[in-house]
């Protein structure tokens, strides 16, 4: 195994990785900018406020994308697995 391949193994891991979690990131993101400038607008400083409704889109965001970022977890192990004996030997 080579130092490249293990690189390049290492990246796309990386790249799987960001892939999968980047839109959840991005939704939690978002949904706490907008509780943010509400909290800020009303001058509600309840602590449960900010995390409840980014633990709710966090969970609809995983119910709406899982089987998307399944597919991509599952192809990129099913490339590891299949590989496999190209890495060992």
């Amino acid at each position: 195994m080579s130092e490249e391949m293990v690189i390049s193994l290492a990246e796309k891991g990386v790249m799987v990785t960001l892939l999968v979690c980047g839109p959840l990131l991005l939704i939690a993101l978002v949904v706490g900018v907008i509780v943010s400038v509400f909290q800020a607008a009303t001058q509600i400083q309840e602590q449960t406020l900010a995390f409840i409704p980014k633990i709710v889109a966090v969970l609809l965001g995983l119910i709406l994308l899982g089987p998307w970022m399944l597919s991509h977890m599952l192809s990129y192990t099913k490339e590891i697995f299949t590989n496999l004996t190209q890495y060992i030997g």
